[in-house]
């Protein structure tokens, strides 16, 4: 059932301080496409397609992360098992190195380097002064070429703050370990740690003060922004058929849930968890943490507030600690392992979390339906580390998975092995071109993935 009147792609539910993209509906869908993947099946369709990058600090125990087999046919060893549910959406790429993370006669620093190069494909300057240098990201390029269709370009999110000054790695900058994205060669994006200002930026005006001051009124009435847009939801409820009202009710639906969450982890007290400072709205729990701001995230893509992200589980070189999974030891520490099978069973234990966290958020995207597919199918998501080996701190033969569709350009359900020493940023130029920003070169490119 649909209604005779179109909706634009670019509506929004307005009140007090408040905007609320919407998520993609039926009523949207005669519009042209705004942004169409080159060669992407399903071309001329309204859902765009959407970009993010997860990255983990510290490499991985490969030996439970690569698995035995090439091809369809394969097993997912111990690490990858929280996506095993995920096989036919995830490609496991195995053969891809960042060169530009190896010294290069620089000396130490491998942990700013794997940062500082993954999304960049740039070595980085040697310097913990004010002149950094790397370059623009694999995903700012996107943002510069598509992100004006949304109302944020880009999202840089992430758990730890980290930064952005000083040496963190052995005459590197802090800038260097704690920034996935580079706006220029000289900027990085900082990323935001706080779920309530991510909150905040997504669905409250773009006026800071206005947003402040709509918050505050909000907490003094105890209302939720859905309370201020329910006027106008119900207006355009009444233009839509049926299965676009469930849509928006369910989308409606998430968004206060969400915001729940987020005032529950505003209203915590520090406790004795807490050995730092943390900006309010941030929980205690790593896990909540990181489920609150990938569903942010989530949100942010199914109502085409931006179309590409990037997440750090943690800075490069992060000796974070996990004791609810028998891990007290500092996550740095462990993956200088020296052969230490003790310390290989924990690393194994940390790594397995981290994929855990990611299954999550492959999860929420595959369960949003969009047009014929879901919103995992509309998207790209890379997973993975600088660093292979953290006792080797070598840069070749990277962890890396991609997760999504592509827009049904991705031939997905595979271990995919390249040849060795690959350059990472020959699958980024083919993610780009998928993207509709195509570029000639990037990094150490030498062309394309053939076979995706």
């Amino acid at each position: 059932m649909r209604t005779a009147k179109q909706i634009s792609r670019r509506t929004v539910l307005r009140g007090l301080g408040t905007a609320i993209a919407l998520p993609w509906l039926e009523a949207m869908s005669s519009l042209p496409a705004l942004a169409t993947p080159a060669g992407a099946a399903g071309a001329g369709k309204a859902a765009p397609l959407r970009m993010a990058f997860f990255y983990v600090p510290n490499g991985a125990h490969m030996a439970d992360w690569t698995p035995k087999e090439v091809g369809t046919d394969f097993t997912f060893p111990y690490i990858l098992e929280p996506v095993a549910a995920f096989k036919d959406d995830l490609l496991v790429v195995s053969g891809l190195a960042q060169k530009n993370g190896f010294a290069l006669g620089d000396g130490g620093g491998d942990h700013a380097r794997a940062l500082s190069t993954f999304l960049t494909g740039c070595h980085p300057v040697k310097t913990d002064g004010a002149n950094i240098r790397a370059g623009v990201s694999v995903d700012q390029i996107a943002a510069i070429k598509v992100g004006g269709q949304t109302r944020f370009p880009s999202l840089e999110l992430g758990i730890d703050r980290g930064a952005q000054s000083g040496n963190c790695d052995s005459g590197y900058s802090c800038a260097y370990s704690s920034n996935i994205s580079w706006r220029t060669e000289s900027t990085p994006m900082a990323k935001e740690v706080n779920p309530r200002l991510v909150f905040d930026r997504l669905f409250t005006s773009q006026n800071a003060t206005g947003s402040a001051a709509s918050r505050a009124r909000r907490a003094f009435y105890k209302k939720s922004i859905l309370d201020y847009v329910s006027e106008d939801a119900a207006t355009l409820k009444g233009r839509l058929g049926i299965s676009d009202q469930r849509k928006v009710e369910e989308y409606l639906t998430a968004v206060r849930e969400i915001e729940r969450r987020v005032d529950t982890a505003s209203n915590q007290t520090s406790g004795d968890l807490p050995q730092f400072a943390r900006p309010a709205g941030v929980p205690r729990d790593f896990q909540e943490h990181v489920r609150l701001m990938c569903d942010l995230m989530v949100l942010a893509f199914q109502g085409d507030v931006t179309r590409i992200s990037t997440f750090m589980f943690a800075n490069e070189g992060s000796n974070r600690s996990y004791p609810f999974i028998d891990v007290p030891e500092g996550h740095h520490d462990l993956s200088h392992h020296g052969g230490d099978a003790k310390k290989h069973e924990k690393i194994k234990k940390i790594n397995h979390l981290h994929v855990s966290q990611f299954a999550y958020v492959l999860g929420k995207l595959k369960a949003i339906k969009e047009g014929e597919g879901t919103l995992l199918d509309n998207s790209m998501i890379v997973y993975g580390s600088g660093i292979s080996d953290g006792n080797r701190h070598n840069h070749d033969d990277l962890p890396i998975l991609v997760a999504g569709k592509g827009g049904g350009s991705l031939q997905t359900g595979r271990h995919f092995k390249v040849a060795h020493n690959t350059p990472l940023n020959n699958l980024y130029l083919s993610l780009l071109d998928r993207m509709g920003a195509p570029v000639d070169q990037f990094g150490d490119s030498t062309g394309r993935v053939e076979g995706l």
